[in-house]
């Protein structure tokens, strides 16, 4: 009985993973390549509309970016050592 039992779960596992496969797995995939698919247009369309409109005139220079403020290191780190080189004659 016991043995009966063990291969009617194991025959139900094998077709329930076969379902799953052929039928649910692809609808999964598919959703997720629709939503990859439509994020690349997307990024497409926002870089040729980018680049379409350009935003000043020909030749103009323009800095997307604010440059940092320049912060001074500490003073108080240390002393310099000035040094000379010693050759050795051997």
């Amino acid at each position: 009985m016991g043995l009966l039992r063990t291969l009617a779960i194991i025959v139900i596992v094998y077709y329930a993973i076969k379902f799953i496969g052929r039928y649910i797995l692809p609808l999964f995939v598919r959703k997720i390549v629709d939503n990859v698919e439509k994020k690349m247009r997307d990024q497409q369309q926002q870089y040729q509309n980018r680049q379409e409109k350009p935003t000043g005139k020909v030749g103009e220079t323009v800095i997307a970016k604010k440059p940092s403020d320049y912060k001074e290191g500490n003073k108080n780190v240390g002393d310099y050592v000035d040094y000379e080189e010693v050759k050795d004659d051997k």
